[in-house]
């Protein structure tokens, strides 16, 4: 008969190191939550990027928690409960958290970088604070250029809406984003919308729309590509197929963050980062320790 495992030899391997990811990974360290147990054994972050924002450091630097740089995970045996990476290295979990994230549909437009993006729920602070501060610039009700035509869209129109800006959206696609470097915005001085982000679309026939914020809320797709090699069940719109609870069709197996979905909605439009640690850290943990002295958080 095998022994059962102790806690701190417990394994967690996230694929993904993005603003999920560093949600969960503070979620189950106890740095989001002080009523929660932390997880007591190690956690492994598999990122793509070799470079990394200040916060997945600050992570990277606890005891039980190891970032590795530049291998994204590759290869899942689910049976075997094996991670490959795209440089061959292997690491076994107990529980495996798929948080790859999404990636535009189409080519980015042009100077897109000088306006703002929603792509999920957490871009609705960012676009907050913008409106707050362009606000007290324009003295007056901003007008927004919004464009899109999917569920994004949907809600950055209502994220608008409810911070005061005047939206006018338009389903066709720009060639360009107009930065305000040295143009003047609808009824702003030269001089103040120099310091705007971005004032306006130009389309292909060389037509335009002005106003004093550009958001871009094009459709994107779930980065899926470890579904197949672990047998996932993947929904309709690309993204891996999770239940409210975030598990996937695999036992052992989470995804969180825009690369899942859940009843036909990207998890990213439904579920903030935080919110989506807290459901999948809960889920984790009582797989693994069991029910006893746990006590599972209602999502926010």
């Amino acid at each position: 008969m095998s022994a059962t495992p102790s806690a701190a030899s417990l394994h967690i391997v996230i694929a993904g190191a993005g603003p999920a990811a560093q949600a969960l990974v503070r979620r189950l360290t106890g740095g989001s939550d002080s009523r929660q147990r932390p997880f007591e054994g190690t956690i492994t972050v598999l990122s793509n990027r070799d470079d990394c924002p200040d916060a997945l450091l600050e992570l990277a630097e606890l005891p039980q928690v190891s970032v590795r740089f530049g291998q994204p995970a590759s290869f899942i045996d689910s049976g075997a409960k094996i991670v490959t990476t795209v440089d061959g290295m292997e690491f076994s979990y107990d529980q495996l958290v798929i948080a790859t994230g999404s990636a535009p549909s189409l080519p980015p437009v042009v100077g897109a970088e000088s306006g703002l993006s929603y792509s999920t729920i957490d871009d609705a602070a960012a676009i907050g604070e913008a409106v707050k501060d362009l606000t007290k610039l324009v003295g007056r009700r901003p007008l927004g250029i919004l464009v899109g035509n999917g569920p994004a869209a949907g809600q950055a129109e209502a994220v608008l809406r409810a911070r005061g800006v005047r939206p006018v959206r338009t389903t066709l696609r720009p060639a360009a984003v107009v930065a305000a470097s040295g143009v003047a915005a609808s009824g702003v001085a030269e001089e103040t919308a120099s310091n705007l982000p971005a004032i306006g679309i130009l389309f292909e026939d060389g037509s335009s729309m002005k106003g004093d914020l550009v958001v871009l809320a094009e459709e994107r797709t779930a980065r899926n590509e470890l579904a197949g090699s672990a047998g996932l069940l993947v929904a309709s719109d690309g993204g891996i197929s999770v239940g409210r609870d975030l598990a996937t069709s695999v036992p052992g197996i989470w995804a969180i963050g825009d690369a899942a979905s859940c009843d036909g909605l990207r998890l990213g439009l439904l579920l903030s980062a935080e919110s989506s640690a807290m459901l999948c850290a809960s889920g984790m943990l009582l797989g693994l320790r069991g029910t006893e002295d746990q006590q599972v958080p209602m999502a926010a």
